[in-house]
């Protein structure tokens, strides 16, 4: 069952304000030294949307969150609570902005909005990083507006070429992208790496030794000679 995306708001508000949820909060506020003087979760959040702008002070309560978040115990579940509705404002923008990209439906891209956040504060490499919202935010719209553009490259291919003329080749994949130098060029792997592997054109293009431009432009001369390809055969 889904929920509206303010309802996934509401309830963690209500989470947070719960007599369970204020003793693991207790817990890590007496571990991490930059909450100690919150008194709950409400004050913490006021501080952080409301209080006044010291970016450094509110980027150290950030930290201290991420380390409770990525310690285990009861007090990661609190601490990753307390972080998405922290960085809610941008993760809201997030979930308006791919709305707009067109990049799925509403409630598969508020799935995909919570996933990858999740994902960005267990994993975050504090050791690497200084300024913790910019980062966790910019991290989720990056990776999801990479896989919309792997799939809608696969998709392209997909109406590019008839399934009939290339999924049912019985030597399977192997065979395929062997034939692919003989029917394209040079350019075979290019087209590999972009639509078999789901790799955008800017990271296969990089990782070809190859401009970004000039691989745009190839892949799609490429993709013409693959369809003629196939027009020929049928």
């Amino acid at each position: 069952m889904s929920f509206p995306w303010h309802e996934i708001r509401d309830h963690l508000m209500h989470s947070s304000s719960t007599f369970t949820f204020q003793r693991r909060f207790d817990a890590i506020r007496q571990a991490q030294g930059p909450l100690a003087d919150f008194r709950d979760p409400a004050a913490l959040l006021d501080r952080l949307h409301r209080g006044p702008g010291d970016a450094d002070c509110k980027n150290e309560i950030l930290t201290a969150l991420i380390r409770s978040a990525q310690g285990g115990g009861s007090g990661s579940d609190c601490a990753v609570t307390l972080l998405f509705l922290a960085l809610w404002p941008g993760l809201d923008a997030i979930r308006r902005r791919s709305i707009h990209r067109r990049m799925g439906a509403c409630d598969e891209i508020a799935a995909d909005v919570l996933a990858r956040t999740t994902g960005a504060i267990r994993n975050l490499d504090l050791t690497r990083v200084h300024w913790i919202a910019a980062t966790i935010l910019r991290n989720v719209e990056r990776d999801m507006m990479r896989a919309h553009q792997r799939e809608t490259a696969r998709d392209h291919l997909a109406s590019a070429i008839d399934p009939d003329d290339v999924l049912t080749d019985p030597r399977g994949d192997d065979g395929l992208q062997a034939d692919l130098p003989k029917i394209i060029g040079a350019d075979a792997l290019l087209i590999i790496r972009v639509a078999i592997e789901g790799f955008t054109q800017a990271e296969a293009a990089a990782q070809l030794g190859i401009p970004f431009e000039a691989a745009r432009k190839r892949y799609q001369r490429a993709i013409h000679r693959l369809r003629d390809a196939i027009r020929e055969i049928s």
